[in-house]
Formats: structure tokens, C-alpha cells, sequence
């Protein structure tokens, strides 16, 4: 049945190469949690967590040491808040307490769903929930937040880009005595995915069964080894080639873990998200296979071109290995969380206009971005709103994780410490945007969007 080189192949990934299960993400509908008074919605969201996902540590621990997998993470998305806010009225922060204390019930790392869906604008519960969101963040530990504020389909709402802007800020202040972790824990979405498994922008879409597991699989270290075993002058297709053929091992094995957790938990299965996931450890950075690639330092010229093709052939190789493909599935740039991009930006090789470059052809967007302390609101808002340009137009997922790092400067850094890492403060244009996003309003959905 086994192919042993296959198998010792494997056992090489895991061992040499950094390669695990990111994430295992258990998504729950919260929907039948709603209620006119909001005590008892959130005494009804503790215990479904608790009966659905209160065995998910235990079941991918148990998984984990039966095929010597490392899974690192093990989470819970649930149905954007805000919906159910709007029903219960009240203070939404009593929400993300209750989410929190589920959390901590069942020892997972983080929940997300602490989120509001406003791309063509704001419904009951969507501005509370939103206003809420830096006291949330700084009242409870694992709660995650996240707002889409425009899509292909809707066009970008303005409006609520400014007031993201302000909350990214007010987040960071609120918690700038623990690393200004707040504004690390919030997301800002254009053309969010219902079935993202990953932090801290996941949330369970309402188009979603009503729980399901998903896994999230990481191995840029892998990627990186096959590359470095090549040849330097092998042509470029044929080192699309070889990632694809990783691609499809690393998602081969998010597909069995994900289908034993699924039947262990007696919950559908939902998707392998295939995004090659960095972390500060060395040698699993996505930098290092865009230099493996032949850049000299990641963000010299020919930097995006590398990016797109390594996006295109993991998504590929992924695709081949299982049916349940999903999430964002790509390559993930989040600067303090990788080696290579944290050398790049300290060296000033890699800046934010590069990074914007790159985030038109992999997943995600400006992802744990340092940004000076004394950004202003408004310039935080226009990064938004350029990410979120990139995506509407693109018909691709973007998305904005900045931390303004209260009381630092460029040159400084900040240090999250674990799977987060340390960044350093990335310089910004001083010009201010302030009169364009004072203008509030929509961005009309582009042309691309009459589909039907």
C-alpha cells in the first residue's frame, strides 16, 4: 500500500524541514445561539463551543502523536458576532468574553469570529461590534477580529475603512503595554473566504455546514530544500515544476489528518488550506525560497515575478492532491513572522510599497506589518483602502494586519515573542491621504463585477 520512499520522504519533511499541520480549525455556526437577550445568546455560544469543539485539543494531539505529525495550532472559528449582536443588541464585548471563556475551556490557542461583514455597508449590529472591537481585543487573551469592508461584487465601503483605520489604532494603544498584540490580532478583509482556517482572520461563513474541521498545512521549509537541491541554472518551469510536486505531498498529508479529525469529532470535513505559512524559525521562511528561486535578497527586482510563480504552482500541486482544496492556499508574507522577510525589511531591501507589489499575486495581503507609533488613522485607512484596490480589482482575497507599535519608530522593533515574532518598524510616506478618506462614501464595484 506504501511506497517507502515515499514514506521516509515524509518523516525527512517533518524532521529536517519544518514541515506541520498549521492549524487544525474546528468552524462552528453560531446561528441557533441567537437570542433577544444577550446573556442568554452567550450562555448558549459557551456551551455548543464547549460540546462541539471540547475534544479538538485532545483528538489532534491524539492524531499528531499516531503518525508523528507535529500539528501546531489547534483553533475555532465561529459565525460573524455581528449578526448576532444585531438580534440581541447590547454590549458586544459581552461576546467576545463569553467566546474567550469558551476558549480557555477548551484550551485551543485562539478564536476567531469576533467579525462584521460591511463591504456594501453597515447592518444592525455591524457599527457596535466594530466600535467594539479594541476593547474586546484588550479585555479578553485569545479572541481574534476581522472585518470585510469590500469585495469584487460590492466595491470597497469607505466609510468603513475609516473606521477601521481608527480601530487598527485604538487596538494598538489599548494593548501597548503587551506589545500592542491587539492590532496583531485583527484583520481587515477584502473578499474574505467563509472557510479560512487561519488567524486571525478566520470566521465560519454563514454558507458553511453547521461545524466542520479544517486543517491548515505549512511547509515552506520543504519547498525550500527541494529548490536548493536544483541545479542554479534549471529553467523556471521546471523549478515550477518540482514546487508543485512538493505542493501536492504537503496537501496529501493535510488531507489525512484532516479526514481522520473530521471522523474522530464526528463533524464534516471541510477543507486543506495549502498556504506555506513562515515562522521565525530558520529555515521556514517564504524569503528564503524566493532567494532559493535566484533573488539575491527578497524584495529585489523580479521579487513579485518569483511570488507568482510560486503561488500558482503550490495552488496547482494542491489542487492535484485532494478535492478539498480551500481557504486562501498560497503564500503567506507576513513580515515579523518570517526570517527572511524580517532580514530584508532590516536591511531595507524589502518596503511596504514592495510588499503591496507583492500581495497582487499571493495570498492574503500586508500581513504583521510594524508600522511607526505615530501613524495616523487616516494613512492606516489608505492602506487599507490600496489593499483593498488590489483585491477588488484582482477578484483575489486582501487583507491588512498592520501594529502600530505605540511609542517606536523606524529603524526600532517590536517583539511578539512565539509563532508572532518580532518586526522591525517599517517606514511609512508622510504625505497624508486624509482629505480622500475624509471623503467617506463607496468605491463602485469595477467593471469585472457584471459576471452574470
Amino acid at each position: 500500500m506504501f511506497n517507502t520512499n515515499d514514506i521516509m520522504e515524509t518523516i525527512s519533511m517533518i524532521r529536517d524541514n519544518n514541515l506541520d499541520i498549521r492549524t487544525t480549525t474546528m468552524g462552528i455556526s453560531l446561528l441557533d445561539c441567537a437570542d433577544t437577550d444577550i446573556n442568554r445568546s452567550c450562555t448558549k455560544i459557551y456551551d455548543k463551543i464547549c460540546r462541539f469543539a471540547g475534544s479538538l485539543v485532545e483528538t489532534a494531539d491524539s492524531i499528531s502523536d499516531k503518525y508523528g505529525i507535529p500539528i501546531v495550532n489547534k483553533r475555532v472559528s465561529v459565525t460573524p458576532v455581528a449578526m448576532l449582536a444585531g438580534i440581541s443588541g447590547g454590549d458586544p464585548v459581552l461576546y467576545a468574553k463569553a467566546l474567550d471563556r469558551a476558549a480557555h475551556e477548551i484550551g485551543v490557542d485562539f478564536i476567531g469570529g469576533y467579525s462584521a461583514l460591511v463591504q456594501k455597508g453597515f447592518s444592525a449590529g455591524d457599527r457596535e461590534l466594530i466600535d467594539s472591537i479594541p476593547r474586546a481585543l484588550a479585555e479578553t487573551g485569545l479572541v481574534c477580529s476581522s472585518v470585510n469592508i469590500g469585495s469584487t461584487k460590492a466595491g470597497i465601503n469607505m466609510d468603513a475603512v475609516k473606521l477601521m483605520g481608527q480601530k487598527v489604532r485604538e487596538s494598538a494603544e489599548m494593548t501597548a503595554d503587551a506589545q500592542c498584540i491587539g492590532a496583531a490580532k485583527l484583520v481587515v478583509f477584502c473578499n474574505a473566504v467563509e472557510d479560512n482556517p487561519f488567524m486571525a482572520g478566520a470566521f465560519h461563513g454563514v454558507g458553511e455546514a453547521d461545524r466542520v474541521v479544517s486543517v491548515g498545512v505549512s511547509g515552506p521549509g520543504v519547498v525550500r530544500s527541494v529548490l536548493a537541491g536544483m541545479p542554479d541554472d534549471a529553467p523556471l518551469d521546471e523549478v515550477a515544476e518540482a514546487i508543485k510536486k512538493t505542493a501536492f505531498k504537503i496537501t496529501r498529508v493535510g488531507q489525512l489528518v484532516g479526514s481522520e479529525a473530521a471522523a474522530r469529532l464526528d463533524t464534516k470535513f471541510g477543507i486543506v488550506d495549502l498556504s506555506l505559512a513562515p515562522t521565525p524559525a530558520i529555515g521556514d521562511s517564504v524569503a528564503h525560497i524566493l532567494e532559493e528561486i535566484g533573488l539575491e535578497k527578497c524584495g529585489a527586482h523580479g521579487t513579485t515575478a518569483a511570488l507568482a510563480m510560486l503561488n500558482d504552482a503550490v495552488k496547482k500541486g494542491g489542487v492535484m492532491a485532494s478535492s478539498n482544496v480551500g481557504g486562501l492556499s498560497g503564500a503567506f508574507i507576513p513580515v515579523s513572522e518570517d526570517d527572511g522577510m524580517i532580514s530584508a525589511a532590516r536591511e531595507g531591501t524589502l518596503s511596504v510599497e514592495k510588499l503591496e507589489a507583492m500581495t497582487a499575486v499571493c495570498s492574503v495581503g500586508l500581513d504583521m506589518v510594524v508600522i511607526p507609533g505615530d501613524t495616523t488613522p487616516e494613512v492606516i485607512s489608505a492602506i487599507i483602502a490600496d489593499e483593498a484596490a488590489i483585491g477588488m480589482v484582482n477578484s483575489k482575497t486582501t487583507a491588512v494586519r498592520v501594529i502600530p507599535a505605540i511609542g517606536l519608530k523606524g529603524g526600532e522593533e517590536l517583539n511578539f515573542g512565539g509563532l508572532l515574532g518580532y518586526g522591525p518598524v517599517m517606514p511609512l510616506r508622510s504625505q497624508s491621504p486624509a482629505k480622500m478618506i475624509n471623503r467617506g462614501g463607496r468605491i463602485p464595484a469595477p467593471l469585472q463585477s457584471l459576471k452574470n
